[in-house]
């Protein structure tokens, strides 16, 4: 995910170099987001392949398709009046994914006219971002928030839409959802960068909730 032209490696492009630390909360292995060997296999989960969601009251979940490549890409959590967007991605065993991750999402988004701009959450360095609505749509600007975790051999991410984008409270709550998270990488070879596959839950429509999604 490096677009730097290294074709002239001047002092400017050495300066960009970009720390291949891993970034997690230091209670990651306790509070999550957990690795699928961190939680008991007993806890209930709605299983969606490479992620587990972990079911509460007033959730709602939706998953996302690619219609043409015909494959679940991420899946939505609706909570505290706010929109949770998930992705895992396979990852180094070593190094992480998040700091470059935020470095080239901050070129893109800058590039296209967003307003970016990094603070310090409670899962580490975010990204803060206004985007302009076209005036048919309302006008003004709407935010979101980018956050993401690395963990062993892969990387959740998540953009956080609605109210958790800019209110506190309602952000720690969605920030506790995201952190019930199972990531499950599994033992097959996989590159940096790729997705880990998504399934719907038998008897679900793709863009339904899942089943378990709502404790009530």
């Amino acid at each position: 995910m490096n677009d730097h032209d290294t074709t002239e490696p001047t002092d400017s492009v050495e300066a960009e170099a970009v720390d291949t630390t891993k970034s997690a909360p230091a209670d990651r292995e306790t509070h999550g987001p957990f690795d699928f060997t961190e939680v008991p296999t007993m806890r209930p989960y709605v299983d969606l392949g490479g992620i587990k969601i972990a079911p509460r009251e007033g959730l709602q979940m939706r998953l996302e398709v690619d219609e043409r490549a015909k494959r679940v890409v991420a899946v939505s959590l609706e909570y505290a009046e706010s929109l949770l967007q998930v992705q895992a991605f396979s990852a180094p065993k070593t190094s992480g994914m998040w700091n470059q991750i935020r470095h080239d999402l901050t070129a893109q988004l800058t590039a296209q006219g967003a307003e970016v701009v990094e603070e310090d959450g409670a899962l580490g360095a975010e990204l803060l971002t206004a985007t302009a609505v076209p005036a048919e749509q309302g006008g003004g600007t709407r935010a979101a928030r980018f956050i993401g975790v690395d963990g062993p051999r892969w990387i959740l991410r998540g953009i956080l839409m609605g109210k958790a984008a800019v209110d506190a409270d309602a952000r720690a709550s969605v920030i506790e959802l995201f952190r019930e998270i199972v990531v499950v990488r599994g033992d097959l070879p996989m590159p940096p960068g790729d997705l880990l596959p998504l399934k719907v839950p038998a008897g679900v429509q793709p863009g339904a909730p899942a089943p378990g999604a709502v404790d009530a």
